[in-house]
């Protein structure tokens, strides 16, 4: 009998141990940096850091972007599984264009995200997955409750991804990560601080042309309490540029520098410089994970003269 159940533990040793290596494929080793950014809808991630990403990807490193839900009510007239399959093809689309290695829609419906503890452990285990050097996500101060609890939710994983008997199914990291918010506009409780600038000028069409991918988002135009209506993108001709036109302005006109900037830009990159930037993409630093010096700032982000 004891013969039998040490056989039946070492079995389900042996599965636990095997299914983690499924769930978990090895990551290459390669020396370079590891970035992984949790956005409530698929399109936030694209929104808040599809720049840096462009950035990123030209340099050879590794970005991930992750929807913590499906956005299957975020349409006028679509709603439930053919809208998620329809959001996640074009997030699929969009992260081809900016380069960025890995795209995941988490199935979970839009709307309906809470801080759960089944929810906060599958956050850690993707980090640790990813063995990012650099998570970005909303902060908790927002208009949606997706994005506040996606917030909470990596703000709960930012200490617990380096301690080893919390899942254990998946290898913690020895490091804890860059942790960041990405820029907001709401300022109770508190305002966005930005702690890092990143000038995007030169990489402002190919966040463009991803975020234009994102069809479902574009002709569904928004009106108080949701989506009104739907306007279909022309297929081809002088109407779809003007639409395309139209759309850019108003998603990328969140990237414009403002003057709250300036200090930062010039911090990075110089007077001269941080002048001719017109577009950023700005974070702050989250104080539950690692405390960048500026020298660690530089590193993770190789984008400054």
């Amino acid at each position: 009998m004891r013969i039998q159940s040490t056989l039946l533990v070492l079995v389900l040793t042996t599965l636990v141990a095997l299914s983690s290596a499924w769930a978990a494929p090895k990551v290459p080793d390669d020396g370079k940096l590891r970035i992984i950014v949790f956005g409530a809808h698929p399109d936030d991630c694209e929104l808040d850091a599809g720049g840096c990403a462009v950035l990123w990807a030209a340099q050879g490193h590794h970005v991930k972007f992750v929807s913590t839900t499906n956005g299957d009510i975020g349409h006028a007239t679509m709603a439930g599984g053919p809208l998620a399959k329809r959001r996640t093809a074009e997030v699929k689309e969009a992260a081809k264009v900016l380069g960025v290695e890995e795209s995941q829609v988490l199935d979970i419906h839009d709307g309906e995200l809470m801080p759960t503890l089944e929810n906060r452990k599958q956050i850690v285990r993707l980090i640790r997955q990813w063995k990012a050097d650099i998570v970005i996500s909303h902060r908790p101060y927002d208009y949606h409750p997706d994005h506040r609890y996606t917030a909470i939710l990596v703000q709960d994983a930012a200490f617990m991804v380096t301690v080893k008997h919390y899942c254990p199914d998946v290898e913690a990291l020895t490091k804890n990560p860059l942790f960041l918010y990405s820029a907001d506009r709401f300022q109770k409780p508190n305002p966005f601080e930005a702690d890092i600038v990143v000038g995007i000028d030169e990489v402002l069409e190919t966040k463009g042309n991803a975020l234009w991918k994102l069809e479902s988002q574009i002709e569904s135009l928004w009106a108080t309490g949701g989506f009104e209506r739907v306007v279909p993108v022309p297929k081809a001709g002088p109407a779809r540029e003007e639409r395309r036109k139209a759309f850019l302005a108003r998603r990328l006109g969140r990237d414009k520098k403002t003057g709250r900037h300036h200090a930062k830009l010039q911090e990075f990159y110089g007077r001269e410089k941080a002048s001719k930037i017109k577009y950023v993409e700005a974070f702050e630093i989250c104080e539950y994970g690692r405390r960048p010096s500026k020298e660690d700032i530089r590193e993770l982000f190789p984008f400054f003269d």
